[in-house]
């Protein structure tokens, strides 16, 4: 490969130089020959030397991403997704989109850019401007309008799609993998930058006139697998098989199914560890606004944001075993395995079944049951895969379709959703509407019908490897089955995805001891692999209350090996109907609206979450906002709506006073039933002499904004001072600056503005997102104290003043620093707003103002206006909201419940 002199200015045919060209000629060798030689060379390779490493990082990825896959004819899949998912990824912002666009095309990248297109772009400066204009108005880089989007979501921005294969005057080309490595290294491509596609169905695979495909096939199939290959085990690059399978047979051509046959073992499968399954949902006409008939119908958007869902997931951090609730983290077991959680088993043979049922079950779980095993495909699946069966007998793989079910489930749940987690996704947004799912494929000796001789076990296996390319949030695996091929999928799960792992056992038709029981939940910690462990008992009789043997194994069990993990104990059939309300988490439940239940001696959640409470092992308990002249604060409707979302019986009030010696010698603090409060202004210092233990964050911050009650091993009550306010700044910046901040050479900093408690959280907030902090206050001395607690340094002014070194302008010089972030911690009173110069430079920061009223102050009014990227005091205010109720209630909290109710407070009134 040639270097190219002045690759800012060169012509996109100039491209050429860097494209791998192949001696195009006609191959008499058959596809599949082609495709199997290929992988086994790569198999080869792969043999040599010490074993392979992890190829895929869950922290910290900062590469692009891949969809591979054919697309159908008219549908044009895989380029689709690309723009929708790359938009997505940086925010659906169009400045980060030109910034990219621009590093491209002073790279080798260009030639990615609009799939070789050459008559439309030539890669002069008035094309580019042309590519950054349709960005800007959400479209294409070629200024196509983007296809069937679903009209009935807010518009986004289309993002860059990068192919791999082209087709121009000189003919078909793949680029090759060795410049799409190059331009990674040099972070031209990232995450953020554009997402690649390798489209086995792309036009150059189709006749046009004067154009043979037929004369490439071969070699062209050959070279993008080569591509596949080297970019997911050479680079490690996140890849994602597109799998397309339309209904309408006319929809892809013969030869291009036959192709796909061909190349999804060899090549689709291996070389991918996620699968997203598409049926029409491409050729759809776009959703009319407020069709509320046609809701529960496929269509494209549920395409795009099960992907984006997908991408959420697997950027997660890994799941840690025995990581506890108040480590806060985004992939706890500890909270979504939480206290009074519930997830309900499906037993419908068809997914679509359950549609009338979704709203109302959605109402009181937490969580729904995928139960494989019971799937008619499941059945199908066993069918095509007997020995016994022909290969001229074997309908279409029915793994597609048990993919497929699973997508449906989550599109069928998504409107009604409300009981779901926070998932962060990679851009600055939340998806606050995928309700997790349980994975299962249950034996037939363990309470299921899976079959559980060798070969339906090896099978098992392989279905179990297909959740992890759901990108399930939750894997059951039973712990009693060949040891090889359980350490295969659970190192596999280790280092490629971030499920988390439920061990479990089901003892069917006979009795064990307490003993034995204890052994079965160490059993299923599989190796101190799996992240909960769910044993579920059989008994002949109620004698000796042998119906509690479970919870109780359950708990002598937790005590005996470290870490702990969530332990949840059942017993079947209606004598261990009272198992499941003493099983405090993540208990397996029906609905009074199922025709039928899933397993004897199911209880409703409704009826088990009536039953603790009448037996007081969920106590109706008291909350408070503690602060004075409080009358304003969302704080009471939006606990107060958590709660009521999963069917807590609390009560959420205002402690309105001007002393915290009021608050604490008054009969909520002093009620057996006081469970913990906020603390606002002026009380966040005042409360920590009256609290027992502060956490490492409350003690560094030097403030508390959360009072937690525990009890300790004798019942004693203990009051723990704990700081969620910098959780409410932390998150939202971090998903705005992605994993660039605060990485070494970066030098970016941020601007605190004042000098209370909540600067003090902010303080913290941009050390841990490896900012420099300066600090900004009328009263200097207060700015000198952060400055000494925290590091940082003070400016006297906000001017650009060189000669004054104690300027904000100079400071920065004197630094190289970048000015990433402005926290404003002031009034919205004061009306503040930042000098020009400030937000003059092309590199803007992302301006915060914590105040959650009015929704929009003078600093971001001007900061809106200048083109800067912002987060309101009311997304701080839901932020921090969440994570004190996790800490309260030891599960995950309604996080789109929680941030609807005070968008409803917080946004400005229509006249």
């Amino acid at each position: 490969m040639s270097q190219m002199k002045n690759p800012s200015r060169r012509k996109m045919k100039k491209i050429h130089e860097f494209r791998h060209r192949f001696p195009f000629r006609h191959s008499s060798l058959a596809l599949a020959a082609t495709t199997k030689d290929t992988a086994s060379k790569s198999k080869v390779e792969t043999k040599k030397g010490p074993p392979p490493k992890p190829k895929y990082k869950f922290q910290n990825y900062d590469k692009p991403i891949i969809l591979m896959g054919l697309s159908s004819t008219n549908g044009n899949e895989l380029e689709r997704l690309a723009l929708s998912l790359s938009g997505a990824l940086v925010g659906n912002q169009p400045k980060k989109l030109e910034k990219m666009v621009e590093n491209l095309e002073r790279s080798q990248g260009a030639g990615l850019l609009g799939g070789g297109d050459d008559d439309f772009f030539d890669g002069d400066d008035d094309d580019i401007e042309a590519m950054i204009q349709n960005i800007k108005n959400g479209k294409t880089a070629k200024g196509e309008e983007i296809p069937n989007t679903d009209q009935v979501q807010p518009k986004v921005v289309a993002g860059i799609s990068l192919s791999a294969l082209g087709l121009d005057a000189e003919g078909p080309f793949v680029l090759d993998a060795s410049l799409i490595r190059d331009l990674i290294r040099q972070k031209t491509l990232s995450l953020k930058s554009g997402v690649i596609v390798l489209d086995f169905n792309h036009a150059a695979f189709r006749d046009q006139e004067g154009y043979n495909a037929k004369e490439f096939e071969v070699d062209l199939i050959r070279a993008l697998s080569s591509v596949a290959m080297q970019l997911y085990e050479d680079e490690g690059l996140l890849s994602v098989y597109v799998n397309v399978q339309l209904d309408d047979e006319e929809g892809m051509s013969e030869e291009a199914k036959e192709r796909k046959n061909v190349i999804e073992k060899d090549v689709l499968i291996p070389f991918t560890d996620y699968e997203l399954c598409i049926k029409n949902e491409g050729l759809m006409p776009p959703a009319t606004e407020g069709d509320e008939t046609e809701s529960s119908l496929p269509s494209w958007n549920d395409i795009e944001w099960e992907l984006q869902r997908m991408i959420a997931r697997a950027l997660l951090p890994p799941p840690i075993v025995g990581e506890s609730a108040t480590s806060g983290g985004a992939n706890s077991a500890d909270l979504l395995m939480g206290m009074n959680t519930f997830f309900l088993s499906l037993s419908f043979p068809k997914v679509e079944d359950a549609a009338p049922y979704v709203e109302e079950m959605c109402k009181d779980v937490d969580s729904m049951e995928y139960r494989v095993d019971l799937l008619a495909s499941a059945r199908e699946y066993l069918e095509h895969n007997s020995e016994t069966c022909d290969e001229e007998d074997k309908k279409p793989d029915p793994r597609f379709d048990i993919l497929y079910q699973q997508q449906r489930l989550r599109t069928l749940c998504r409107p009604h959703a409300q009981r779901a987690p926070a998932l962060p996704f990679a851009g600055s947004d939340i998806i606050d509407n995928a309700l997790p799912i349980v994975y299962t494929v249950r034996t037939a000796h363990q309470a299921g019908t899976w079959p559980d001789d060798e070969a339906g076990i090896r099978q098992m296996f392989d279905l179990l490897e297909l959740g992890l390319r759901s990108a399930v949030e939750v894997l059951d695996v039973e712990s009693a089955w060949d040891k090889q091929l359980t350490d295969k999928l659970l190192v596999r799960a280790q280092q490629r995805y971030t499920s988390l792992i439920l061990g479990s056992h089901h003892v069917v038709g006979s009795e064990v001891t307490m003993e034995e029981a204890i052994e079965l939940y160490r059993q299923c910690r599989i190796s101190n692999r799996a992240h909960g462990a769910k044993v579920v008992l059989s008994i002949n009789d109620n004698e000796n209350n042998k119906d509690q043997m479970a919870y109780e194994a359950s708990v002598a069990a937790a005590k005996m090996d470290d870490p702990e993990i969530p332990n949840i104990g059942l017993v079947l059939g209606e004598q261990g109907s009272y198992s499941r309300i003493l099983n405090p988490r993540f208990t397996p439940v029906t609905h009074e609206s199922l025709p039928a239940k899933a397993a004897p001696g199911q209880l409703t959640a409704a009826e088990i979450m009536a039953a603790r409470v009448l037996t007081g092992q969920i106590p109706s308990q008291k909350y408070a906002i503690l602060g004075h002249n409080i009358a304003y604060s969302v704080s009471p409707q939006m606990q107060g709506s958590a709660f009521e979302a999963v069917r807590l019986p609390h009560v959420y009030t205002r402690a309105d006073v001007a002393t915290v010696e009021e608050f604490v010698e008054g009969p909520i603090w002093n009620d057996d039933n006081f469970g913990g409060c906020s603390v606002t202004i002026p009380h966040k210092q005042n409360i920590i002499p009256h609290v027992d233990v502060l956490t490492d964050a409350a003690k560094e911050i030097g403030s508390v904004n959360t009072v937690i009650v525990k009890k300790d091993k004798f019942g004693t009550r203990v009051l723990i001072g704990d700081n969620t306010d910098w959780k409410g700044i932390f998150n939202p910046l971090r998903r705005k600056l992605g994993d660039d901040s605060g990485k070494k050479g970066s030098n970016g900093m941020a601007l605190i503005l004042g000098g209370g408690g909540t600067a003090r959280a902010a303080a913290y907030a941009a050390s841990k997102l490896g900012l420099e902090r300066i600090y900004f206050n009328r009263t200097p001395e207060k700015a000198m104290d952060l400055a000494k607690e925290f590091g940082g340094i003070v400016a006297h002014s906000l001017d650009n003043d060189a000669e004054s070194k104690d300027s904000l302008g100079a400071i920065l010089a004197e630094h190289q620093g970048s000015l990433e972030v402005v926290i404003s911690t002031l009034p919205a009173a004061a009306d503040f707003t930042l000098p020009e110069w400030v937000l003059a430079s092309s590199a803007l920061p992302i301006v915060f103002d914590v105040n959650y009223k009015p929704y929009s102050t003078a600093l971001l009014l001007q900061a809106m206006e200048k083109g800067c990227d912002v987060v309101r005091g009311s997304e701080m205010l839901w932020e921090q909201g969440v994570g004190q109720f996790e800490l309260w209630t030891g599960r995950t909290a309604p996080y789109g419940v929680m941030k609807k109710v005070v968008l409803e407070n917080c946004l400005p009134k229509s006249k």
